[in-house]
């Protein structure tokens, strides 16, 4: 069988999030059927990671396996002909045998957008998190800091993530001023369910003064999967980009 490699990007605002399920419209679930329109056959997606109900991806890659004879570039014009208008194939190809999405990926990089209140703009308020204050983004990079580096983030995923553990290697955290947005990327080998807005929620309530300032350095000092998980809103979160 072949092992085809797409390449998207889509607005997570109307999905229930990624992953297929019962519950409602998924993003994997769309590519699927598009997939089997084209092939006949039935396609399981595998790709780099799930995101949450509401969170969009600049960036997502997935693999599947098929017999179909259609060149591998062509994927691509003929997916975008069918999928719909929030999912969008920026590239297919054909790769090796052993190459999969999930496993075979080095590192994933996600994006939070904030901006103040006083900026609000109806038009992407499905894109950013309106903080009702003022952004100080050397501030927010100092809350995150301690974050960096080979951590167990227990106290940072939700009690029903599949993974064996929690233990992730957050190799950087960079918070820049872009406009009238803060922007916060956030760059790991992997990570935990929901783990990036639970740092982003947890930042925010310190920011904030509703936490002590070592509400985060206490948190990883003293992993526990019971301890609160204060959840940022996945509107302003974007999976950014995976190297290989």
């Amino acid at each position: 069988m072949r092992n085809i490699k797409i390449t998207y990007r889509y607005d997570g605002t109307n999905f229930w999030g990624f992953q297929r399920q019962d519950s409602g419209r998924t993003v994997q679930e769309e590519i699927e059927k598009v997939l089997k329109y084209f092939t006949g056959e039935e396609i399981n997606l595998v790709s780099s990671g799930r995101t949450d109900r509401g969170v969009h991806a600049i960036k997502q890659v997935s693999n599947f396996k098929t017999n179909s004879k259609i060149p591998a570039e062509n994927f691509k014009y003929i997916m975008n002909r069918k999928l719909p208008s929030d999912i969008f194939i920026i590239n297919s190809e054909e790769e090796e045998e052993r190459f999969h999405a999930r496993h075979s990926a080095k590192s994933r990089s996600y994006v939070y957008y904030l901006k103040e209140y006083e900026n609000y703009n109806i038009f992407d308020r499905n894109y950013n998190y309106y903080y009702k204050g003022k952004l100080d983004e050397k501030k927010i990079q100092e809350i995150l800091n301690p974050l960096i580096g080979i951590h167990n983030f227990e106290s940072f995923r939700m009690t029903d993530c599949g993974s064996e553990h929690a233990i992730r290697d957050l190799s950087e955290i960079k918070v820049i001023r872009e406009g009238e947005r803060v922007a916060i990327y956030i760059k790991a080998t992997a990570f935990v369910k929901s783990m990036v807005r639970i740092i982003i929620g947890s930042m925010i309530n310190v920011y904030k003064g509703n936490r002590d300032s070592d509400y985060i350095i206490n948190k990883l000092k003293n992993p526990n999967p019971l301890d609160e998980k204060l959840v940022a809103p996945a509107n302003g979160l974007f999976l950014y980009d995976i190297e290989y």
